[in-house]
């Protein structure tokens, strides 16, 4: 398996296990050591690659231990804190950190609870840990843009230079994101007095800012389902065949004006998209989300595994009915329809879902 690869295995077994690890021990040897060894390509059971309980006496503190450092070329590189699975982390925890990182060769450190990897470095001031982290890693919920950058620090590609280089525009590109996502839940003042000066001409009364205040609430909201609908019809660009063709090749291909028409038939609903999200959501626990793909057809809302109609995962059978279906199959392509209510009732059958897709992990 390649860097992902492992790096999505984890994030599935942290999901699996994560409840019944109830010690900081049992999250380090279950969750903490795997990632050191598989995922970032280190030998846990090599002391000069790393060091577990690694002590270096700072001038207040005497035989205080850190739980793992990573050396190169006999030097410190890493320093991590490992605490109990799902404890949440703050900067008491890093107390053990703050104090290595000014005595030791250390450019990064992390402090973790098996799902949570918070990164520090020492941006603000040199040779003293940054108090905010430049990037974090969350194993329940794998951030897509950040694989790259959590690359770096394999054994392999790790170049401490390159890591700390692109941590300042990572700490301030996760920070402005924050407050995007702060901004669309709840727009403060001036964010509304900027928009509403842009498009209106009277004078912004209390009551005028109050009325806007709800109007930038919902344009931001319209506007970021638009920009996800956008997205996803134009991933539905390659539209072919009926139901049939979708779980086999068909000898004759369709003639260009045919595709044409049968594309012009079909509408993707809003509901449609949602609900592709919560599969989406719940399938990503055993494939790389890159792999799931959505394929709208007149008579269904399709999801595919790798793009490919020889592997379908599930299908979406709404088209505006009362009565909502979601098909599954099993290994010989036969189809299952489990009813449904509404959208959240895809979340009951998310083991329906995993179990009828598992044995395309099992082949790969």
């Amino acid at each position: 398996m390649d860097f992902a690869e492992h790096l999505q295995s984890l994030s599935k077994k942290a999901k699996q296990i994560g409840i019944s690890l109830e010690t900081e021990e049992a999250t380090k040897n279950a969750l903490v050591m795997p990632f050191l060894h598989n995922v970032l390509g280190y030998d846990i059971f090599e002391p000069t690659e790393v060091v577990p309980e690694f002590t270096a006496d700072t001038a207040t503190k005497k035989g205080e231990k850190v739980d793992y450092a990573i050396l190169k070329d006999g030097a410190v590189q890493i320093l991590i804190e490992c605490k109990r699975f799902g404890e949440k982390l703050n900067l008491k925890h890093a107390a053990q950190l703050f104090r290595y990182f000014s005595v030791t060769n250390a450019r990064i450190a992390i402090l973790t609870n098996g799902h949570e990897y918070q990164l520090f470095t020492d941006l603000d001031a040199p040779n003293k840990m940054d108090e905010k982290p430049f990037l974090v890693l969350e194993l329940l919920d794998v951030d897509e843009h950040i694989v790259p950058e959590v690359k770096k620090l394999t054994k392999q590609a790790f170049d401490v230079e390159s890591v700390v280089g692109a941590a300042g525009e990572l700490k301030y590109l996760s920070a402005i994101k924050r407050l995007l996502e702060k901004q669309f839940q709840e727009p403060e003042e001036e964010l509304v007095k900027f928009l509403a000066s842009h498009v209106y001409d009277g004078v912004l009364s209390p009551k005028v800012k109050q009325q806007f205040t709800v109007i930038v609430k919902k344009a931001l909201k319209q506007f970021l389902s638009d920009s996800v609908n956008d997205r996803l019809k134009n991933a539905l660009s390659s539209q072919e065949g009926d139901e049939q063709s979708q779980l086999s090749a068909s000898e004759n291909s369709p003639s260009e004006a045919e595709a044409s028409s049968r594309e012009s038939k079909i509408e993707t609903t809003q509901e449609e998209v949602d609900a592709f999200n919560v599969v989406k959501a719940i399938l990503r626990a055993q494939f790389d989300v890159n792999r799931i793909v959505p394929r709208d057809t007149q008579s269904y809302f399709g999801v595919l595994l790798d793009d490919n109609n020889r592997k379908p995962l599930c299908r979406l059978h709404f088209n505006g009915k009362s009565t909502k279906y979601v098909g599954i199959f099993d290994p010989s392509k036969n189809e299952t329809r489990l009813q449904i209510d509404s959208i959240d009732d895809i979340y009951r059958i998310a083991d329906d879902l995993l179990d009828s897709t598992k044995h395309y992990v099992e082949v790969n």
